[in-house]
């Protein structure tokens, strides 16, 4: 995607950064946030507050976002110094940010995922805590704003129902960027026994039979645990219910939204569960299994096939196994059709934008700088520094495409490749720009990761529901009834896959459902839907 050049505004900037002091912002009242730029004295931006929580990849090495070397480079080119704030990790972020919400003077700029303020982005706009940006990028992102016109499904993700633009987002380019879950299994055992990949759920169980009865591990026992599924997991699930034609939430059929888990078609899935489960086809301590215990039974030997991540599981397990059993081979199998040639519905395919994004709040005194200085981040060149660094230190330009540098991709110092490109650029983390499929083509190296991310993109996830945004009061009260939901649901998708509850109390367990508000809850879902129609 060809995209505008960053505008020579920055030449004028630059000049007058020298007279501005080291906190001096100039510009309209908090109160005037689109106050119009005077062509013969143009405001200055010369040092921007910016709030954002530290990921660990970039704590393990640095103290500060501006240690980063793409934002080294960002200053020198923009003249803009930015404070960057973070918040400790975890739980304490999100009360940092809730108490900083209460105040009435607020950083400059908020990174964040904004469905978490207490009625959504559109009441943090009522609430004179972030300011609409759909006139000041209209004016002034000439990059965003074609990024916009020419992806318009992306301009519906990240609006709000009142057809709000609220933040700079983070969007994922590319179908092989939204998958990294799906599932997986032992190749080198398929051969060793002289099958074929299973494609539909009868190939799957003749393999799972297989693995079960045939010791591919070829230690003499019968210890192979053939399928490790978690526990009450919607993710893990949906890799076979799928088949079905529906997921384990709510999903959406020629605009009605339905629920999975009352569906009949889950009770034929919860009985094919319960037959693999009697017949040891899944592990049997699944409900008891941690992370811990799945990887001594990955490494020992065991599991045949799982639900894994690109990363931290076929690349995990390769990279662990590669002196212990050199036959290892742990590779993307396809979602599991009913019939042979049906197409893929189902998967892990996530939306473009994540719900992050760079808000300006309405404390900033230059929201028309500030706008232009986040704009730099969807141009051509803003795409390459926040996906690779600097030109010439972490990469190089080869045939037109930047390729990462030597000592990037293996670091002197032994950090892992997460924490040696994090010192560089901001892909392997979510931000206000644009993650670049070639970034993750050096980032995913290894061949059969790079596999994973084709085979989990073949679904076409046409009923999966859209970002949608309930209103305030439909917020609490949707989290109130599927609190009780969810909690039930779990509980008895154990009891009936593991036999404690007999598949013919099926019905009881949807009236039960039905009787926690469950019409209520697809009653908001539909209206949310209806209102994303009309964006």
């Amino acid at each position: 995607m060809k995209l505008n050049r960053f505008k020579p505004f920055w030449i004028v900037l630059l000049a007058a950064v020298t007279v501005m002091t080291a906190a001096g912002c100039s510009g309209p009242d908090k109160d005037q946030p689109v106050a119009k730029e005077n062509p013969e004295s143009p405001p200055v931006l010369s040092q921007l507050s910016y709030w954002v929580q530290m990921v660990s990849q970039v704590s393990a090495t640095m103290k500060s976002y501006n240690d980063i070397e793409a934002y080294k480079e960002l200053e020198k080119v923009t003249g803009v110094k930015v404070d960057f704030q973070h918040p400790p990790q975890g739980q304490q972020a999100t009360e940092q940010f809730n108490l900083m919400m209460t105040s009435d003077k607020l950083p400059d700029v908020i990174e964040y995922s904004w469905a978490g303020y207490p009625g959504g982005p559109e009441k943090a706009i009522k609430d004179g805590k972030i300011i609409k940006l759909n006139d000041l990028i209209d004016q002034y992102a000439p990059n965003f704003k074609k990024v916009l016109e020419d992806n318009p499904e992306w301009k519906k993700e990240i609006m709000t129902d009142d057809g709000s633009i609220y933040a700079f987002p983070f969007l994922r380019t590319d179908d092989r960027l939204k998958v990294f879950l799906g599932p997986t299994i032992r190749q080198d055992w398929l051969d060793k026994l002289g099958l074929s990949m299973p494609t539909t759920i009868d190939e799957w169980y003749a393999v799972l039979k297989a693995f079960k009865e045939q010791d591919p591990n070829g230690n003499g026992e019968a210890d192979e645990i053939p399928l490790y599924l978690a526990k009450g997991d919607v993710d893990t699930t949906t890799a076979f219910l799928g088949a079905w034609g529906i997921n384990a939430g709510f999903y959406q059929e020629d605009g009605e939204v339905k629920y999975g888990p009352t569906d009949p078609r889950f009770k034929e899935f919860l009985m094919l569960m319960n037959q693999w489960y009697k017949e040891g086809l899944l592990d049997p301590d699944f409900a008891t299994t941690d992370a811990k215990m799945l990887e001594a039974k990955i490494t020992g030997g065991q599991i045949g096939s799982a639900i894994l991540y690109t990363g931290s599981g076929i690349g995990k397990y390769g990279t662990l196994m590669k002196d212990k059993d050199p036959s290892f081979r742990l590779v993307a199998a396809p979602y599991p059709v009913m019939n042979k040639g049906d197409k893929q519905i189902w998967g892990y395919k996530d939306h473009a934008f994540t719900g992050v994004g760079a808000a300006i709040t309405t404390s900033n005194k230059n929201p028309i700088e500030t706008v232009k200085w986040l704009d730099y981040g969807y141009s051509e060149e803003g795409t390459l520094l926040f996906n690779f660094g600097k030109e010439g230190v972490s990469y190089t330009m080869e045939d037109g495409k930047p390729v990462f540098k030597p000592e990037v991709l293996n670091d002197k110092a032994g950090l892992p490749l997460i924490q040696s490109m994090s010192k560089h650029n901001r892909a392997t983390f979510s931000g206000p720009f644009m993650l670049d499929i070639r970034f993750d083509e050096q980032y995913t190296t290894e061949p059969d990761q790079l596999e994973s991310k084709i085979i989990w993109a073949e679904p076409t996830m046409e009923k999966k529901m859209p970002r949608t945004t309930p209103t305030q009061s439909e917020s609490s009260r949707y989290a109130s009834i599927m609190t009780d939901i969810n909690t039930y649901k779990d509980e008895m998708y154990l009891k009936f896959v593991m036999g404690a509850e007999p598949l013919d109390q099926f019905d009881k367990y949807v009236k039960t459902i039905e009787g926690m508000g469950l019409k209520e809850a697809l009653e908001i879902q539909q209206k949310a839907l209806e209102r994303y129609g009309q964006r």
